[in-house]
């Protein structure tokens, strides 16, 4: 079994799958980001670095979705990962155009074939204003000049993406705009039993239907 936490920047996808790993007993694939050479630069002149940053990160995902994936499903029944394949793809429609857009989705295209995609996504979705203050709290050095429009784009790919069109794996959406799994641990098993809800993972409780709604 193998899930897979996504979602906007800064919206606790790392942290997540970090929390849910013990539960779940599972192996850990985390995405590698920080050894991007041009990540810093982009952030500041997105137009002059978006070519080379993307391409540098769909290489590298596939690196580790290729090999990293089959590896730890043999070692490890369950593997949970902080990123899936996919997600590049969403980045280059933003920050790339023309020619280069069409090479990007040439070289992705090719390489999507041979990843495995992962049972479930767990798509966690915020405000943008929100993951402006969780940006800022976290305070990674290459991420103090991004810009509240770059995330708004995001934040609108992803929820037309993981809300409106069609994908090759089930989404679940978790909503964490009031939902703090990091300070309350009673939000983190909400949602620990709703993945388990939707892969049919024992144990846990049937949602009840709401007697609230009319019949």
């Amino acid at each position: 079994m193998y899930f897979a936490v996504e979602g906007v920047i800064g919206v606790g996808k790392t942290t997540l799958a970090r929390m849910l790993q013990p539960s779940f007993q599972a192996s850990l694939l985390l995405e590698v980001f920080e050894e991007n050479p041009f990540l810093g630069d982009f952030y500041s002149d997105r137009a002059r670095y978006a070519f080379q940053t993307q391409i540098f990160f769909l290489l590298s995902r596939y690196q580790q979705q290729r090999h990293g994936v089959s590896r730890l499903l043999q070692e490890n029944k369950t593997l949970i990962s902080d990123y899936t394949f996919e997600k590049d793809a969403l980045f280059a429609r933003i920050n790339l155009k023309g020619d280069e857009l069409e090479m990007y989705y040439r070289v992705q295209e090719a390489l999507a074939e041979k990843t495995i995609l992962p049972t479930l996504i767990v798509y966690l979705r915020a405000d943008t204003d929100v993951l402006m203050q969780r940006i800022a709290q976290r305070d990674r050095s290459y991420e103090r000049s991004m810009e509240r429009d770059y995330i708004q784009s995001l934040n609108e790919a992803y929820d037309t993406y993981f809300l409106h069109e069609k994908h090759p794996s089930p989404t679940l959406v978790i909503d964490t705009n009031t939902r703090d799994f990091v300070r309350h641990e009673e939000d983190l098993i909400w949602i620990e039993t709703r993945i388990r809800q939707a892969l049919q993972l024992a144990p846990f409780q049937p949602e009840l239907p709401n007697t609230n709604e009319p019949s």
